[in-house]
């Protein structure tokens, strides 16, 4: 007799699953008058099922291809936090630019189920079915604008990069499957150890690597993100930047560790090129961007580099500095798009840097907190960015990975130019016309993760307790 798996372990991804459903019913039935109460419902489910997440118990179900584990419950909660945000932050811009529908708060919580599944994904089949549920939401979300070419131009974009991405990882997948006869990590793992490395199972690994690289935007692979950051409407923008990188990444992690983890010379120079060359390239090209969504672009290339610097090394510190590093990474991205979000003069939304002159003398609290979320982005202490790259570069070191780290501490330096540029043309330029008032949302998400950011220290004795717990359990 066939044994029913235990849905109860995957209950938010099924909670959501069901809500989405029913909030597509409520808009469908109710039309466009009813867009405001479906995307603030999403935002209160995404909320539920991350207290879900918290409450929910440990384990395994459909065979194993699904785990649900302290990593796994973390990553989960971070995701769902930046999904919510993100659903938040956009009603008043798309309102605003007029192409607000109920489908947008919907196509994000489809695609957070998809993120959730990467996350708990204990099999190459799940990876792959969370991945492409993820990807097929983000598409449509990325050309959303429709009136607006430039959002459709990046729509396109990245729908043609990731369909070459997603054959890569499944390539790559296949070959894993054919030199090791099983598609689950554990599997995988067992047979790596006993037959040893082999041509074939290396090219899997690369290209595995590769599909995943994508997604987190790690060099080579980063080539669309600067071209679809600068095209999607940018609240859309602020949501890639934020849950589906963080997504990746556990994905990433639980990949290499867990199915990978007895070819570690072979997959640890991939992971160290990759983390080399997405530190430089995000310190050095970002330098002379104007438009602030292609910086946010190459940002967003660099601090992958840096959290990808823990995963180089392997080790249980590594993963805790990655989980430190995710936290911080997401309340500095919310709190920088939500004055992004707000950079608009008479009705008419800019993107230029140069426009932020003076703003400490136009609306001093906003050119104040969003100065702690850039000096907490370049690394300055005692900011949070400053504990996400201490964590990892430490981790670096005990793991011998010393050329790692001192590459990695000097693209900081580099770096911190051009968040310091900002920083100088908000107080030292002469101010340029006030922007119009941030929205009451806005305030709460720049209020809270600016506070978050100038006293991570405070909180980080019971964050870095958890991170370290979710850090053991995949070793």
């Amino acid at each position: 007799m066939t044994a029913l798996p235990d849905f109860a372990l995957a209950g938010p991804e099924i909670l959501l699953a069901a809500g989405a459903l029913v909030l597509l019913m409520l808009g469908a039935y109710g039309g466009e008058r009813r867009a405001g109460l479906v995307s603030g419902l999403s935002a209160l489910l995404l909320v539920v099922a991350a207290v879900a997440v918290m409450l929910g118990r440990e384990g395994t179900t459909f065979d194993g291809a699904f785990v649900v584990d302290g990593f796994a419950r973390f990553v989960k909660v971070l995701v769902l936090i930046g999904s919510a945000l993100a659903v938040v932050m956009t009603q008043r811009f798309a309102v605003a630019e007029k192409f607000f529908n109920f489908e947008l708060p919907v196509l994000i919580v489809i695609a957070t189920i998809g993120m959730m599944l990467m996350i708990s994904a204990n099999d190459l089949i799940g990876v792959y079915l969370g991945l492409e549920l993820q990807s097929l939401a983000l598409y449509v979300v990325a050309a959303f604008h429709r009136d607006d070419g430039r959002s459709t131009e990046a729509g396109l974009k990245y729908f043609v990069l990731g369909a070459l991405s997603s054959g890569m990882l499944l390539y790559g997948a296949s070959l894993l499957y054919g030199f090791t006869g099983h598609t689950g990590f554990a599997g995988i793992a067992a047979a790596a150890t006993a037959g040893g490395s082999s041509l074939g199972l290396t090219f899997g690994i690369v290209f595995v690597a590769a599909g995943i690289a994508f997604k987190v935007s790690a060099v080579p692979f980063h080539m669309w993100t600067p071209d679809v950051y600068e095209g999607a409407p940018t609240p859309v923008t602020a949501f890639f930047a934020a849950a589906p990188k963080i997504a990746a990444m556990a994905m990433f992690v639980r990949v290499v560790l867990e199915a990978l983890g007895p070819a570690h010379v072979e997959w640890q120079q991939i992971v160290a090129f990759m983390s080399l060359a997405s530190m430089v390239l995000g310190a050095f090209a970002a330098i002379g961007q104007r438009n602030i969504k292609r910086l946010m672009a190459y940002s967003s290339i660099g601090h992958m580099g840096f959290a990808l610097v823990g995963l180089a090394a392997g080790s249980e510190a590594g993963v805790y500095g990655i989980l430190i590093y995710l936290v911080t990474y997401l309340a500095m991205t919310a709190g920088a798009f939500a004055v992004i979000l707000s950079m608009r003069r008479d009705g008419v939304m800019t993107e230029d840097i140069d426009s932020l002159a003076g703003l400490s003398r136009t609306n001093p609290a906003v050119a104040y907190l969003l100065g702690i979320i850039l000096f907490s982005l370049a690394g300055i202490p005692p900011f949070a960015g400053f504990f996400g790259k201490y964590f990892v570069f430490a981790a670096a070191i005990n793991a011998g990975l010393y050329w790692l780290a001192v590459i990695g501490i000097l693209s900081s330096v580099v770096g911190a130019y051009y968040y310091l540029r900002i920083v100088k043309i908000m107080f030292l330029d002469e101010p340029a016309a006030a922007f119009e008032p941030m929205g009451g949302e806005m305030k709460a998400v720049l209020g809270v993760t600016g506070l978050f950011v100038a006293a991570f220290a405070l909180v980080l004795g019971p964050l870095g307790d958890a991170a370290l717990a979710a850090a053991k359990t995949l070793f």
